[in-house]
């Protein structure tokens, strides 16, 4: 592929980036903290189920925000409640939403899989604007590559963007995208990367999501001596400045499709977002 770089891409790619939040108490105090109009990724909690998740993205939206609710399929018990999730969401004036499969073993319900649910959402006559679908750059944790790619390809028609799983690696999303386009999926990508947090918070989150790949990056990008350094050195806070500057030259390529930044902030976001102006305004 060709490779177009740009002196501005990373501030490029931070200047409107999407923020996800969890569905707890402190959301509405996070949300505060974010840009007007800020798009929102709503996630959907094992704990709470997807009425948190609905609450909180009609709240967002009457506050002006912009959310993109998680409607997982495994959360969803049937049609009738897939109707009253999306009705909801179409009356609180919502044009974008993200399926994923959902992180229960089991589903509560009759939607084993995200193309299960894009499927019935399409038949009760739902037609978001935007619809987004996961993408893992560094695989799966239970399925392998090959079950990867046959689910991207069911979903992908579906769709009309991929969201990547939370990655420290560039060259890993970089290849990933390369082998996606490969595939002949051209969706658009927003690329999932860490806000700023303490290193041992996100070490602890980053192996629960199954990122073992991309915690060992982590590690071994200075040796451990440097891993020493860096935590001393940052006052034990991860940045994603190279992760950010590794994707930079990408971001204006139209081969890679990067639509943009997706921050994992996990309800942290004083510091990614000090960090992110900081970054913006040099």
């Amino acid at each position: 592929m060709s490779l177009t770089t740009h002196p501005d891409d990373a501030s490029s790619l931070l200047a409107d980036p999407r923020f996800e939040l969890m569905p707890f108490d402190s959301f509405e105090g996070q949300m505060e903290r974010l840009p007007d109009g800020a798009e929102i990724a709503v996630t959907a909690s094992p704990q709470l189920g997807l009425d948190a998740t609905v609450e909180w993205s009609e709240r967002a939206a009457a506050r002006g925000y912009d959310p993109i609710p998680h409607v997982a399929a495994r959360y969803v018990r049937d049609g009738d409640h897939l109707d009253e999730v999306a009705g909801r969401l179409a009356d609180a004036g919502i044009t974008d939403i993200f399926v994923p499969g959902g992180d229960r073993e089991d589903p509560i319900g009759e939607f084993e899989s995200a193309h299960d649910l894009l499927v019935a959402l399409e038949d009760l006559g739902y037609a978001f604007e935007e619809v987004g679908i996961t993408g893992y750059p560094e695989g799966h944790d239970f399925l392998d590559d090959r079950t990867l790619a046959e689910a991207m390809e069911r979903k992908a028609p579906h769709a009309t963007y991929l969201t990547t799983q939370l990655c420290y690696d560039p060259e890993a999303v970089r290849r990933w995208i390369e082998t996606v386009r490969d595939r002949g999926i051209d969706l658009p990508v927003e690329v999932g990367i860490p806000g700023v947090m303490k290193y041992q918070r996100l070490l602890s989150i980053s192996q629960k999501v199954g990122v073992g790949d991309s915690v060992r990056f982590l590690r071994k990008t200075s040796g451990i001596v440097g891993f020493v350094r860096q935590l001393v050195g940052s006052r034990g806070k991860y940045t994603p400045d190279d992760l950010v500057d590794g994707l930079a030259p990408y971001a204006a390529d139209p081969d890679y499709g990067i639509r943009g930044l997706h921050i994992y902030t996990f309800n942290q976001v004083d510091d990614t977002e000090t960090w992110r102006r900081s970054r913006i305004d040099g």
